[in-house]
């Protein structure tokens, strides 16, 4: 499987007036030093992520096709990519059955089911889910859907990019955090295009990009981070492995640490509640891993906020 720009595009098209527009609020004077930031708020998309354009895009594009088989679609999920899913589902009267780990966290499950969606929990990690949803499509015959590893659910997930690069065409740079690839992927696809460079932000303890990167091939990884609930996949895709050894892209990694500090600082200073996930992407920068130059114009994709704010220590205790 591969994408193109085109693919991007041809997904902003369809996606057009279904989804909501990303919105970008600047960073604090001084918080990147010389340099210049903005918050992309993308946790704001319906279902609270921006899998809502994979998602979209995915089911619209089988649909349109007339592909799309009467025991609907399944698809595994830690939980964003699921309800993403069952939302689009959801929009075309479509049956969408959603197998996640019983690590998924219970506000995403129940999400879920407020959506319409038949829930099945199984094994520890994505891998055991993903494996059930694969047995379930072999018996009934229903699309299955992925998390990330697809070019329509990539592409659509790039469709944020075109949005942000529109509100600023002057952008020289853009951080975002990669679980399994999709949005990554479909970010430097159209970064890229428009001589954006592009960091990739990964947790130290499920970083499967930066394995493939080091093993020049997609591997397995050990998932043990305080953002695996959306950011722990087992492995990376092949299409980001790809595009993560484009020229203008640079993978980086953060200490765990420094992530529950960054979810922190947004919700003492701004009352911004994201997942772990969303806040490795900001941990990048607050942390000094990366450090723009001085007159670098920096956009930070802030990705899902279906999180549990009880553990944020500030103002939690009515929780």
């Amino acid at each position: 499987m591969t994408i193109a720009f085109d693919d991007v595009r041809a997904a902003a098209d369809r996606i057009a007036g279904r989804t909501r527009p990303v919105v970008l609020t600047p960073m604090d004077p001084g918080a990147l030093g010389e340099a210049e930031g903005w918050l992309a708020l993308e946790f704001m998309q319906h279902t609270g992520s921006f899998k809502a354009r994979g998602a979209i895009n995915f089911l619209s594009s089988y649909i349109d096709a007339g592909l799309m088989p009467d025991a609907g679609v399944v698809i595994a999920s830690g939980g964003n990519a699921g309800l993403a899913c069952a939302w689009a589902a959801a929009q075309h009267s479509v049956t969408a059955t959603v197998f996640v780990p019983v690590t998924a966290p219970a506000v995403k499950v129940a999400k879920l089911e407020q959506l319409g969606a038949s829930v099945r929990k199984i094994g520890a990690e994505y891998a055991d889910a993903l494996a059930a949803s694969q047995k379930f499509t072999a018996e009934t015959g229903a699309l299955q859907s992925h998390a990330y590893d697809h070019p329509l659910i990539a592409a659509g997930a790039g469709t944020v990019m075109e949005e942000i690069v529109q509100a600023r065409p002057d952008l020289d740079t853009v951080v975002l955090a990669v679980g399994g690839g999709g949005l990554f992927t479909g970010v430097a696809v159209s970064a890229l295009e428009h001589g954006v460079g592009v960091v990739a932000v990964e947790p130290q303890g499920c970083c499967a990009l930066r394995s493939a990167l080091d093993a020049g091939e997609v591997v397995d990884v050990a998932v043990e981070s305080v953002a695996a609930d959306s950011l722990g996949a087992r492995r990376t895709s092949e299409m980001a492995l790809e595009w993560a050894r484009k020229d203008g892209v640079r993978s980086v990694v953060v200490a765990e640490e420094a992530i529950t500090s960054a979810r922190q600082a947004l919700w003492d200073h701004r009352r911004i509640a994201v997942e772990h996930g969303a806040a490795t992407a900001l941990a990048a920068l607050t942390s000094g891993v990366y450090r723009p130059e001085p007159g670098e114009r920096v956009a930070v994709i802030l990705c899902g906020a279906n999180t549990d704010p009880c553990d944020l220590t500030a103002s939690t205790h009515a929780c």
